[in-house]
């Protein structure tokens, strides 16, 4: 008998077969999509993999998208849900902080559940990041329930391996990145000119900063396994590449990870609110590894 639940916002980006096959917990994220003055809402709960594509080529033909996080309301609704249907002990997932206050929304909502179902118990865990970085801590929960384990055992196993994934993402166009406000305008013009893929990253805060700048997305995927190289996949033997409507990069990618390292990745395609940020084209990878971000970090100056 499981010992606790778990529970995950969609930003994780895992699917929801999947969610259903591991009895996961999930509240979705909403997002719309404007474009000449109308506005489209949707919930980020896409089913089939034609409904993530259709997204990416609305973005590619000028649809803007906007995000909203998970609010307070929300986060009362969802954990109500499971109080009523009898869970004791949840694991549950959010966004990074370094990239949004879902976490202190998380905690209040949780505080406030305590004093209406006294015996409902929330561990939540701020990972560090999003997307497939937050599904792989999201799976990970998943498995240390089915061994047994406790929620506060797997809470602080969780804690410790959150700073052990590394990411290495490659958006192709860097105006996506000027919306978001993480490259000057300038910068996204000059880049996009030269082909240049700005490579991001996770910090030890969960912030995502551009840590380099690749000329082309061959000499990208090269620092993907220099990366790899200085902070091997860990025992787990878990790696992801996640792609924005790039199932051509991805698959470039993934192979070459195969080739280089023996570890096959698993190949997704990243969610409407997170993939809002990257824009269409992108292509990521992350893993679970030996080393810390700092230690990586720090071998890379």
């Amino acid at each position: 008998m499981a010992l606790f639940d778990v529970s995950t916002d969609s930003t994780c980006d895992l699917k929801k077969a999947y969610v259903e096959e591991r009895n996961i917990w999930f509240v979705p994220l909403t997002f719309t999509m404007e474009k000449g003055g109308q506005i489209e809402e949707y919930f980020d709960n896409f089913e089939k993999e034609e409904e993530y594509v259709a997204f990416y080529e609305k973005v590619a033909a000028g649809y803007f998208p906007r995000t909203a996080k998970l609010n307070y309301e929300a986060h009362m609704e969802h954990f109500t849900k499971m109080a009523e249907a009898g869970v004791k002990d949840v694991v549950h997932f959010m966004i990074s902080s370094g990239l949004a206050n879902t976490i202190t929304i998380t905690e209040q909502a949780a505080r406030d559940m305590k004093e209406k179902y006294p015996d409902f118990n929330v561990y939540a865990v701020d990972p560090l990041t999003a997307t497939i970085g937050q599904g792989i801590l999201v799976s990970l929960a998943a498995d240390c329930r089915d061994k047994g384990m406790t929620a506060k055992e797997t809470y602080d196993y969780l804690m410790e391996v959150r700073n052990r994934i590394q990411h290495c993402v490659f958006p192709n166009d860097l105006f996506y990145l000027k919306k978001g406000g993480r490259v000057s305008a300038a910068a996204a013009v000059f880049g996009s000119m030269l082909n240049i893929k700005p490579m991001l990253a996770f910090d030890a805060e969960g912030k995502l900063k551009v840590q380099e700048k690749c000329k082309g997305m061959k000499k990208a995927f090269a620092r993907v396994i220099d990366h790899m190289a200085l902070a091997p996949v860990d025992e787990t033997g878990i790696a992801v590449v996640v792609h924005t409507n790039n199932e051509k990069g991805a698959q470039e990618l993934a192979a070459l990870v195969e080739a280089r390292t023996g570890v096959k990745p698993q190949i997704t395609i990243m969610g409407p609110v997170i993939g809002s940020h990257v824009g269409p084209g992108g292509v990521a990878c992350g893993w679970v590894s030996t080393k810390t971000r700092s230690e990586l970090f720090d071998l890379l100056k």
